[in-house]
């Protein structure tokens, strides 16, 4: 029995300009999981609005952060497969294991990742979503495409997946480490922040855990550092349209940290897996600017785990299970 592991991440324009963004967000907010709005009013706003006039602003912020021909998140997210892949070999020497990096918009598309497993005679799956907060935006869309490929399967191979980490002990650890790591070369400042990426209120208040998932991160991270409640903040960024999403926002506390007296403040965005455009350009960029420009003096992003050990150890320890279970 051959074994695959496919990791999963949300996905990133092919290059940085606006004809690439426009095709990576009309596949992105199209998806049902990501706007709920009723399809026809949607159609409208997100052809006539939205991509005509986003997509040369959102091409501009990803090219102050394009890495020579890749995107930060394509990068990071590769290269945490390949020493994963790595890693499994050395530690499982009789098993035979495919990994593979899929994405849930754009290329490689997880349709086609799992076409390519199986001419490759993988007949055991496990998808590992890189959300460690479970949303109905992000990971239920990842199960929902894994379920469509299926569904036009006649012989469908044993599968399963990894539903969420938010509170595995390894992941706070690796978060824990890296705000660590970070004090220890940077300085600590007078208050961390940790920024999720939001959702609106009312995915909440129709059931998604995904708030609950983020307090719960917070309070292990806050618990795992030693903070005091003086110390830390919780907060969300990366809001779209007029509605309602999680509060309080990333970009008015930020400003209202600022003018309070804040000078040096620390920032970490735990639901990103790697560096993307939120984290560089939102957070390091946006957030940083708006931090100094009301009075804060020194910005300090803490970057994600991207392809680091504790990110490896992490990974290895969730494919663990699934692996240890075919010996059984």
């Amino acid at each position: 029995m051959k074994s695959a592991i496919v990791f999963i991440n949300l996905g990133t324009p092919a290059a940085p300009d606006s004809k690439h963004v426009r095709r990576f967000l009309k596949e992105f907010l199209w998806d049902r999981r990501v706007v709920e709005v009723p399809r026809v009013l949607w159609w409208l706003i997100l052809n006539l609005i939205i991509l005509p006039f986003r997509s040369p602003k959102v091409a501009g912020a990803y090219r102050q952060i394009w890495m020579d021909n890749i995107s930060p998140l394509r990068f990071f997210s590769e290269s945490l497969v390949k020493q994963i892949a790595e890693k499994l070999q050395q530690q499982y020497p009789d098993q035979e294991i495919e990994t593979a990096l899929a994405m849930t918009y754009g290329e490689p598309g997880i349709a086609e990742q799992i076409a390519t497993l199986r001419e490759k005679g993988c007949d055991r799956f496990l998808f590992v979503p890189l959300y460690p907060q479970y949303s109905a935006t992000t990971t239920a869309a990842v199960h929902d495409q894994i379920n469509r490929y299926f569904a036009k399967c006649r012989d469908i191979p044993a599968w399963s997946w990894v539903r969420d980490y938010h509170d595995h002990p390894q992941y706070i650890n690796a978060l824990a480490d890296s705000v660590r790591d970070h004090w220890k070369s940077n300085g600590r400042g007078e208050k961390l922040l940790i920024s999720f990426h939001g959702i609106p209120r009312r995915n909440v208040d129709l059931g998604d855990p995904y708030l609950a998932h983020c307090e719960r991160t917070t309070a292990l991270l806050v618990d795992a550092l030693g903070l005091s409640d003086n110390e830390w903040q919780l907060s969300f960024q990366s809001r779209l349209g007029k509605a309602e999403w999680l509060q309080p926002y990333t970009d008015k506390t930020v400003i209202g940290l600022a003018q309070s007296g804040v000078k040096h403040l620390d920032v970490i965005c735990p639901a990103f897996a790697a560096e993307c455009l939120e984290t560089l350009e939102e957070i390091d960029g946006e957030a940083n600017e708006l931090f100094r420009h009301h009075g804060g003096e020194r910005f300090s992003y803490i970057p994600c785990l991207n392809s680091g050990a504790g990110q490896q150890t992490l990974m290895l320890e969730l494919c663990r299970v699934f692996l240890q279970e075919k010996l059984s």
